[in-house]
């Protein structure tokens, strides 16, 4: 296996990767973006590409969920969540006062505004491409700022920076969701504890449209822990839908949600069904499981006396 990710060395997203079973014996080629991951896994240049696609404190990331709707053919086979924790590096020991200039990935830099705003309320953010990046950059002749932040994993990659402050995040429990993305069109099996992940354009800009969409799901037990409109980019008033439903494709009352998705917005894309990081069983009621399905669909054909008949007369 080749495997790409969100880059240099020593980003989380390399932590989640090396999550990954074999993956730390793997060739790993590290991205300059998330488009880039997803361009070199098209090219076939990579058999798989992790990229951070949810934060606790932020939300999605909308590169990764813009990027992912654009794609064609790319499947999520797993997710990973990592907890962040993240430091305040240098080229050089300085002092916190003598910082005038920060550089990180712009989720990181959200995560740690408050601490910035008591510690470095003057201090200018400077955005980089990923963690790792922002701080690599210290090292390089010319570089124009003052510190970066990153993760802690990158001072194995390089222990020459030095290290200003430690654990810098406004919220000490926070996690990121990682996804190990793939052009298989192979789906894991079912586990009791999965996710399926779609991109659902909104049909019509229209009251009850989002209705339509959510009435699907509901009234088949499926329950959503995920749902972010994105612009799809084609005018005002435009939107997609990134959804992530608890359950699996393989799983009755799912394959009838997307069955029911698909004749509203024929245009969706099935992103993958695969197991939960964190292992939390669905709860499914007994009108929504496979069997109470497979009785109601019993039932109908029943009614046909002779047989279900070839082709349906309409008048």
């Amino acid at each position: 296996m080749r495997y790409t990710y969100l880059g240099p060395s020593g980003t989380f997203t390399e932590s989640a990767l090396l999550s990954v079973p074999g993956a730390s014996d793997a060739e790993r080629i590290p991205a300059t973006s998330v488009p880039d991951a997803l361009a070199r896994l098209n090219a076939g240049e990579a058999d798989a590409a992790m990229v951070p696609i949810e934060n606790s404190v932020e939300g999605g990331v909308s590169a990764t969920l813009d990027a992912i709707a654009a794609s064609e053919g790319v499947r999520i086979i797993r997710e990973v969540l990592v907890p962040i924790r993240f430091v305040l590096v240098a080229a050089k020991p300085i002092s916190i006062e003598d910082v005038k200039t920060i550089s990180t990935h712009s989720h990181a830099w959200a995560q740690v505004r408050g601490w910035a705003q008591e510690n470095v309320p003057t201090a200018a953010y400077l955005p980089g491409s990923s963690t790792a990046a922002a701080a690599v950059g210290l090292l390089e002749e010319g570089c124009t700022y003052d510190a970066a932040i990153c993760s802690p994993a990158l001072l194995n990659y390089h222990p020459e920076l030095h290290v200003l402050q430690d654990n810098i995040g406004d919220n000490k429990n926070a996690v990121t969701r990682f996804v190990l993305l793939s052009r298989t069109a192979d789906i894991p099996e079912p586990t009791g504890s999965d996710k399926t992940t779609l991109t659902v354009p909104l049909p019509a800009n229209r009251a009850g449209a989002l209705l339509e969409l959510l009435e699907q799901f509901a009234v088949r037990g499926v329950n959503l822990s995920r749902i972010e409109s994105r612009p799809t980019g084609e005018g005002m008033g435009s939107y997609s839908f990134s959804i992530d439903a608890d359950g699996h494709i393989y799983e009755a009352r799912m394959r009838d949600a997307l069955r029911g998705l698909h004749r509203v917005s024929p245009t969706l894309k099935f992103l993958g069904s695969y197991p939960r990081a964190d292992h939390e069983n669905t709860e499914v009621d007994a009108i929504h499981s496979d069997g109470s399905f497979d009785a109601a669909h019993e039932w109908v054909e029943s009614l046909f006396p002779n047989g279900h008949p070839a082709q349906l007369q309409r008048h």
